[in-house]
């Protein structure tokens, strides 16, 4: 059938985009909810949602944001006082929390923080799809209904409801990738050039990992359309670059920061690709699978059969239809081969899920099944080729162990009602019907994978939801709450890496992309234990590290305990002072921190009575025990990925009691007997020349110090870098801040993010350059209008490319 075009940008568009991207939206959310229903997966049912990063980042930072917005956290944009001793916020936020979404999470409870993640997150997938729904008719004019439907086959895609679900800053990635071929449009016609930059700017500053990708992705798009247009246009693409590198510019006060974070953090787990198995790679395209490893490519099953049937739909010229669907096979090809998923993943295969551009290759199906309806409904001829390449994906992944009972017949079912629904919409009757097969067949699809999704991911790490139990442990450690005068410790992870920023108090435990090297290093020295091969560090409960940061109360067992005496956040050592040079045994390395014996490490492994026993066992992965009656601990070891942290057996009650672990020996173990008597006087010596008072700011700490003090005074943070004192970068002794005075009354230290100042300076000369380069655009295009009209004439207005729709 013809297509009728009509002139775009008028009143009646605008309304017609709206409700097509109202109806996608709505589509999108329906069909994740209901499939949660039926999972009865949160917060539908009892099932769990809170698996890996979801329940280890993202719930906690979004917790710790509502804190922030609230004015109840301890810090504020640029210092974190509450995780890891104190650590850099700014890298963080701009990775788990640049969305322009994340805020809303301060409209609900504290203790409903994981319905907000919920909404926020099925709001993102909602949002992605009527963006991809708006911009498709910009592409090129076409029915908005059969937009709303690839809109939301889009928001629904595999990766989205499967991988993106518990890793929801990724889905800014789905929202930029629609969002970026619309500025690439804007650039190929040569307009909006200040909107272009600061859509680049919003998609970049959400999630620089994904909008790197979606930005990869929409220049392709935009490569393609040049090509498909005739004759290369070398200044498109130089606009289209100048554009991404404005808006990345105005980015730039938190790109930066993110960047020298992720430079300055321990080293993860390198892993080397592997590309899928070519018949996984094809069960992905159906509904209900499940898998870790490969790329979640389901768009749906009417989408996959219209972007089959581009080929062969003679009513689009043939260089488009070779030109796409040559497109998209390239891009399915670019996740199987090394280089290019390299170039992909910013040139580093990723530590987990190793396809997370695979919402670029969804766009793409999605954009060329649109390019199918764009030249009018596709007829037997299309219809019976697409149908004939769904059914060669069956057939190809019929030999996959992904393949479930559920994907053949919904695969079946949907072939059907896309074929039936678009056959319908070619004759030009019964558009309602047409309407509901496509859009039915999808939210069916999608519902059933996310509810299989929903089962399959309980495989990973799985938390427990918020609950009474949680409310008491947050209303206790707030009870105890003492800072800056005393830290309170979350205790040992129970819930989540970050347990500070989701229960309260300040400890050692922290989980990011952004972990310093020194913090891991410096825990690790003093006997702290980890998971993520480093990254997700554990509270250490240990009477020498709680007297040297400063812990007055942490939680342990089943509430809230007050140590044994503690340090102030701010200390001072004597002038001659040896630097720690941490060894192999925590045990050393804590009383060279301290500056005091008070260990004793037997060659026997028997513990003088009244010490209290303490193991150095970081690979033991087991129990151990103080003696054959004692109570078994419980250590998570496992070099390099786990690392069990310096435990308490217990206190030596009888003389020739030694610790038994797993029956047995294990390579690597070492005891340490602490002398509670020996901890105190060496507490109460330090205490003699430590601060009087410290005051804790969102960016650093001031503290008032005895007259005449001199020697180096050490803050009980770690040393990361950013920290100046006195107007100068901070020295470190044993790994935390610290500076030399001589005879100060007073000490302040600041911490700055690394890159920050660079940053804003970027994004300043960005938004210059940008004010200037529009200004000269319109001044130009003035003149140009005035040359071309006559004096006291009028011409008429050049009219916009059409979006005009399919009858």
């Amino acid at each position: 059938m013809p297509v009728q075009t009509t002139p775009a940008g008028g009143r009646s568009d605008r309304r017609s985009d709206r409700r097509a991207a109202g109806l996608a939206a709505f589509l999108t959310a329906l069909a994740v909810c209901a499939g949660d229903a039926v999972a009865r997966a949160f917060p539908f049912g009892p099932r769990r949602r809170g698996v890996n990063d979801l329940a280890n980042q993202f719930v906690p930072y979004h917790a710790h944001l509502w804190d922030l917005l609230h004015g109840r956290a301890d810090g504020g944009l640029l210092l974190n006082w509450q995780s890891g001793w104190g650590t850099s916020f700014l890298p963080d936020l701009g990775t788990y929390l640049g969305s322009p979404f994340a805020p809303l999470v301060a409209l609900f409870p504290r203790g409903d923080i994981e319905y907000a993640v919920y909404g926020v997150t099925v709001l993102k997938m909602a949002v992605a799809a009527a963006a991809m729904t708006v911009t498709l008719p910009r592409l090129r004019p076409g029915p908005r209904w059969a937009a709303a439907v690839l809109g939301a086959s889009y928001g629904l895609c595999g990766w989205a409801v499967v991988e993106a679900t518990y890793n929801p800053m990724w889905l800014d990635g789905l929202i930029a990738f629609p969002l970026l071929c619309l500025v690439g449009e804007w650039v190929r016609q040569g307009r909006r050039p200040l909107l272009g930059p600061l859509v680049v700017a919003v998609c970049w500053f959400a999630n620089f990992y994904t909008a790197y990708m979606a930005t990869l992705g929409a220049a392709l798009v935009l490569l393609v359309r040049l090509l498909e247009a005739g004759p290369f246009r070398l200044r498109v693409l130089v606009r289209a670059a100048t554009t991404v590198l404005l808006g990345i510019g105005l980015a730039a006060p938190v790109l930066v920061p993110v960047f020298l974070g992720s430079t300055r953090a321990y080293p993860g787990l390198a892993k080397e690709f592997r590309p899928a198995d070519g018949t996984d790679f094809l069960a992905r395209l159906l509904p209900v699978t499940y898998s870790f490893s490969t790329p979640a490519a389901f768009v749906g099953t009417g989408t996959l059969l219209l972007a089959g049937a581009l080929l062969f739909h003679r009513a689009a010229p043939r260089r488009e239809r070779w030109l796409w669907a040559g497109f998209a096979v390239a891009v399915a090809m670019s996740l199987q081969w090394g280089p290019t998923h390299l170039a992909w993943h910013v040139f580093a295969t990723p530590n987990g899920s190793p396809y997370r551009q695979t919402f670029v290759l969804s766009g793409v199906l999605v954009i060329a099944a649109w390019i199918v309806l764009s030249y009018g409904w596709p007829g037997r001829r299309a219809l019976l080729g697409g149908a004939g390449v769904v059914v060669a994906v069956g057939v190809g992944a019929a030999a996959s162990e992904l393949v479930t009972g559920w994907s053949y017949p919904l695969l079946t079912l949907g072939l059907a009602a896309a074929c039936g629904g678009l056959w319908l919409a070619s004759r030009g009757r019964r558009t309602v019907v047409a309407a509901v097969l496509l859009a039915g067949a999808l939210v069916g699809q999608a519902a059933a994978t996310t509810a299989y999704a929903d089962r399959a991911r309980l495989r990973l790490d799985d938390y427990p939801a918020w609950g009474a139990e949680q409310d008491r442990r947050t209303a206790a450690l707030a009870a105890a709450d003492g800072w800056p005068a005393h830290r309170t410790d979350s205790g040992r992870p129970r819930i989540t890496g970050n347990e500070p920023l989701l229960f309260g108090g300040q400890g050692a435990a922290y989980y990011s992309s952004h972990t310093p090297s020194v913090l891991t290093r410096t825990l690790a020295a003093l006997g702290g234990g980890w998971t993520s091969r480093g990254r997700n560090l554990q509270s250490l409960d240990n009477p020498v590290t709680d007297a040297l940061f400063g812990v007055g109360a942490r939680w342990r067992g089943e509430t809230v305990v007050r140590t044994g005496p503690v340090l102030p956040l701010v200390t001072v050592r004597p002038e001659g002072a040896a630097v720690p040079r941490y060894g192999p045994s925590p045990f050393r390395n804590q009383e060279m921190l301290l500056g005091s014996s008070v260990y004793t490490l037997p060659a026997d492994g028997v513990c003088p009575v009244g010490s209290e026993v303490f193991l150095w066992a970081p690979d033991l992965r087991g129990t151990a025990r103080l003696g054959a009656g004692g109570a078994p601990v419980r250590l998570e070891g496992g070099m390099p990925k786990w690392r069990a942290a310096l435990t308490s057996l217990g206190v030596q009650r009888t003389a020739g009691t030694r610790p038994v672990l797993d029956g047995g020996a294990t390579r690597g173990h070492s005891i340490g007997c602490l002398d509670p008597g020996r901890l105190t006087a060496a507490v109460a010596r330090l205490k003699t020349s430590a601060a009087v008072s410290v005051e804790a700011t969102d960016s650093g700490i001031r503290a008032e110090l005895p007259p005449g003090t001199r020697g180096t005074v050490v803050v009980a943070a770690p040393r990361i870098a950013g920290w100046t004192c006195a107007g100068r970068p901070a020295d470190s002794y044993g790994g935390l801040v610290a500076l030399k005075v001589s005879g100060e009354t007073s000490v302040s230290c600041d911490f700055r993010p690394p890159g920050l100042r660079a940053g804003l300076g970027a994004g300043a000369v960005a938004l210059v350059l940008l004010v200037a380069l529009t200004a000269g655009e319109r001044a130009a295009r003035r003149r140009g209008t005035a040359d071309a009209a006559p004096s006291g004439s009028s011409q008429p207005r050049a009219p916009r490319e059409s979006a005009g729709t399919l009858t």
